[in-house]
């Protein structure tokens, strides 16, 4: 019982911690790509929608080989630590929130810009003019971004390790035990799991909700 209660902290700290680093860095790159016109824009408007598929053990894989002894970040040794999973599950993240923040500016009226303008809005205060505006749609990128990590299990094995006590997680947890052939306690493992997504989306959900009456 105390194993599962690790595992289940341990997934807590890493997804949550992602998350909120990956709502940071999503929300502020889709604000600057929408809102700025810069050379080369669409470019990182393709990357950005590149990054919003990109395949788990992919980005595991470049993680490891940054994060790894030999590698340019290998000093910092946070290889097979729930550093490098947090780090992981940013890097999948973070444009889907990006992509989704940038889709939801790029829909505000043009008559809303130009009347913020008109008033002199500018700079911050516009940035918080919009969110408020689109706060719906930034809680669906949101939950998206959660939806995109709490379930992932290649990157996280990659660069955690699946180490007892230290990395292991929700998701590596249930393939080990499937391997194993445990697959009762494979199967709580998973319910758990479906538990943890439903309670959060189903908070974000509520709030939603409660900001669309508002």
């Amino acid at each position: 019982m105390n194993e599962v209660l690790e595992i289940i902290w341990m997934t807590l700290r890493v997804s949550g911690t992602a998350l909120l680093i990956s709502v940071f860095f999503g929300i502020s790159l889709g604000f600057f790509v929408a809102l700025r016109e810069f050379p080369l824009k669409k470019v990182l408007i393709a990357l950005i929608n590149t990054g919003m598929g990109l395949p788990p053990v992919v980005v595991g894989l470049l993680v490891l080989l940054f994060l790894w002894r030999g590698g340019p970040l290998g000093f910092l040794e946070l290889i097979y630590t729930p550093v490098a999973m947090i780090v992981a599950q940013i890097v999948l993240a973070t444009p889907i929130i990006a992509g989704l923040t940038l889709a939801t500016i790029q829909q505000i009226p043009q008559k809303l810009k130009w009347q913020a303008q008109a008033l002199g809005i500018k700079g911050w205060q516009l940035v918080w003019l919009f969110i408020r505006e689109t706060k719906l749609s930034l809680l669906a990128a949101i939950m998206a971004g959660f939806g995109g990590i709490i379930s992932e299990v290649g990157a996280v094995m990659i660069v955690g390790g699946n180490i007892k006590g230290q990395t292991r997680v929700l998701t590596t947890s249930i393939v080990l035990e499937s391997q194993r052939g445990s697959i009762e306690l494979a199967l709580i493992l998973g319910l758990i799991l479906l538990v943890i997504s439903f309670s959060v989306n189903i908070g974000l959900t509520l709030i939603q909700q409660r900001v669309k009456k508002s």
